[in-house]
């Protein structure tokens, strides 16, 4: 049986498991880029909670495993025909991919995480599972048969034409009714293998609580600073804000949009596009209430961040009027959800 020391030291161990990427969505979801198929640095260093600098660390030290199980550097040419593809606006000059395979990957080299320490242990569970389960109750199907996506019709044509087919045979023919009656019921197997394993993919394509909004921070991840704003200023837009004007440059006196809601009142708002790792600070909020309600004179005040904001800034927004619009916040407000304070 593999352990997970062994895991941690061995390349090939590690190779040899890394098609269970379902287990990555049994300890957290793990949010795609617009394409569905790839995360960003960032991305794995947010699902991991850890620095940026781990994740890199381990690519430097270990690149060539890693590239194996689909790490790609974007630059030039290729760079350019992945955003045309994905959708992703972004003036990056390079852009390292990982896809499912490679994120796993970290997970089984990653030592100083809880959450690799957990994909880990439901690595390994499910890998006992499979070498000691019974063949008549087969451990349950790994990413890389659910990914191909099994086509319903062969399962109704094998029920509806290749079954009865076999029972006209067998009720007509003598000399190989044995051998027919033996092909019949594997057939049969295969049929109801096929159905098993479609009611497992619809099981795990299922709707999730609590599940991310698929593309939606992705897509703001891979932003830069300007076009997040130019973003934030659409929503406002979006949601009955008249007189929107992206302010941004050096002197914006600390606010970077400001409006009109709906009915007249004056709309202030600091835009920070920081890696989902971070956090916004209490001197960042202290900064950001002077400009707001001493230079401005807002009447609503949005401070609007990919990223956490700290307890004590939370505290501080909430006893000066401050409405903090954190990352889950503005996956729901970018995703259709309307931001109350601006009803």
């Amino acid at each position: 049986m593999i352990n997970e020391t062994a895991l941690l030291e061995s390349p090939t161990l590690r190779g040899s498991v890394l098609a269970r990427t379902d287990v990555l969505d049994r300890v957290k979801a793990l949010s795609l880029l617009p394409d569905g198929m790839h995360v960003t640095t960032a991305m794995v260093a947010s699902y991991f909670d850890v620095g940026l600098e781990a994740i890199k660390s381990l690519v430097k030290d270990h690149r060539t495993e890693l590239e194996a199980s689909g790490y790609q550097l974007l630059t030039g040419e290729e760079l350019r025909s992945f955003k045309n593809l994905s959708g992703i606006q972004s003036r990056t000059r390079s852009l390292a991919l990982f896809p499912r395979r490679a994120v796993l990957n970290i997970a089984m080299l990653l030592r100083d995480s809880d959450v690799a320490r957990q994909v880990r242990v439901y690595l390994l569970d499910t890998e006992y599972l499979a070498r000691t389960q019974p063949v008549e109750k087969p451990a349950p199907l790994d990413a890389a048969a659910l990914d191909a996506r099994i086509d319903q019709r062969i399962t109704h044509v094998l029920g509806t034409t290749v079954v009865p087919m076999f029972n006209a045979l067998i009720e007509t023919s003598s000399e190989h009714r044995r051998e027919l009656i033996a092909l019949r019921a594997g057939v049969q197997r295969i049929e109801k293998r096929l159905r098993q394993h479609h009611t497992r993919l619809q099981r795990l394509e299922s709707p999730r609580e609590n599940r991310p909004l698929a593309g939606v921070m992705a897509a703001m991840d891979a932003m830069n600073g300007r076009e997040f704003e130019e973003h934030i200023a659409e929503l406002l837009r979006r949601d009955g804000c008249t007189d929107v004007v992206v302010q941004g440059g050096g002197r914006d006196r600390g606010i970077d949009i400001t409006a009109l809601t709906a009915d007249g009142r004056r709309v202030v708002v600091q835009c920070k596009r920081f890696a989902p790792h971070l956090s916004i600070t209490s001197p960042e909020v202290q900064k950001f209430l002077g400009a707001a309600k001493v230079l401005h004179d807002s009447e609503v005040a949005l401070f609007v961040a990919t990223c956490p904001f700290t307890r004590d800034a939370l505290d501080i927004a909430a006893e000066s009027g401050i409405t903090a619009v954190h990352r889950r916040l503005v996956e729901e407000w970018s995703a259709g959800a309307a931001l109350g304070v601006l009803e």
